[in-house]
């Protein structure tokens, strides 16, 4: 493993394996009785969040606290930054403190690759979401659902996602989590399919490792997943397509068009979900959606992260004799 987790293109084959086979290992402590491993006591991890997140903050905060690390959480509002405190000083600070690890959202694209090269903090520092640009242990924690669901929990051990066809839907231009499963599904030999309005492509995105369409209906009977994504109002400073209804009734999936998706196939998004808009109650609560297992597998991903990156070459779970047995 590399020393920081900055963006899915920085991810080989056998890395973004590795991750995966880590984290079946590490969702395995989430069935025991003590959710808890030893295997970062003594270690600091900062949470460093200038925009604002529920999902993503907590699910680190609960990996890191089943490791045994030392957690501190860092918010921009009510912190010196309000004041005007820079990136560069903030770092410093908390260099300073000793921190062995920096887990970090930002605004700007790019924010936690300056962080990472710019010499303020020897600390690991992983990329929970920066701009328009990357969101990795999204994608892995995506890539580990269609990997669980789509080849098997046990079977899936030491496999990538070879010939599986991934259908990513809506906001791709604002979303940094479509840009980072391109990256990482390609790695792992899966065939993606981008579907949206014209409006909400990005500009270059015919050099992209994938496919463009803008017909839902055509790609939906191909598709092994179908991965819904929201669409980003709070990024968008134009009217990117007509009205909702308009929106929903091209780029939503209802249960018609679940119906059309291949027996096996399964539905999926990273969250918040806006129901009614680009998937309906009836989607969102079937059991082919994987948003709430998504979740769960988010903390197993982020677990196998922190313990590549901090935890050193000892076995991730240790094995008592009576489970040997």
């Amino acid at each position: 493993m590399q020393r920081h987790l900055i963006s899915a293109a920085d991810l080989t084959r056998d890395d973004a394996v590795l991750i995966l086979d880590t984290a079946e290992e590490m969702a395995r402590v989430a069935d025991r009785p003590i959710k808890k491993l030893p295997t970062l006591r003594g270690r600091t991890v900062v949470n460093l969040f200038f925009e604002d997140s529920t999902r993503t903050r907590i699910s680190f905060e609960a990996a890191e606290k089943r490791l045994s690390a030392d957690v501190i959480n860092f918010t921009a509002k009510g912190s010196s930054v309000s004041k005007g405190e820079s990136l560069k000083d903030t770092a410093q600070t908390l260099e300073a403190m000793g921190v062995d690890a920096v887990v970090i959202r930002h605004g700007a694209s790019g924010a936690p690759y300056r962080l990472a090269t710019s010499g303020w903090i020897d600390a690991a520092v992983i990329n929970a979401g920066d701009g328009t640009h990357q969101h990795p242990t999204q994608a892995l924690l995506d890539a580990f659902t269609m990997r669980r669901r789509l080849v098997g929990r046990d079977a899936g051990l030491g496999q990538d996602l070879d010939g599986k066809r991934i259908t990513i839907v809506g906001d791709i231009l604002h979303g940094r989590v479509a840009r980072s499963n391109v990256d990482l599904l390609h790695t792992l030999g899966a065939q993606v399919t981008l579907v949206a309005p014209p409006t909400l492509l990005p500009v270059g995105v015919e050099t992209w490792p994938c496919e463009v369409s803008y017909d839902l209906d055509s790609t939906l009977p191909k598709s092994d997943a179908v991965m819904m994504l929201r669409v980003q109002r709070e990024r968008m400073n134009a009217a990117f397509f007509p009205t909702e209804r308009e929106y929903s009734r091209r780029y939503g999936l209802d249960g018609d068009r679940m119906a059309r998706m291949p027996e096996h196939a399964i539905v999926m998004h990273p969250g918040p979900m806006v129901r009614g808009m680009e998937i309906t109650a009836e989607v969102a609560d079937s059991d082919r959606c994987t948003a709430i297992e998504q979740v769960a597998n988010g903390v197993s991903i982020r677990m196998a992260v922190l313990y590549l990156l901090l935890g050193g070459n000892e076995p991730a779970v240790t094995h008592s004799r009576t489970e040997e047995k």
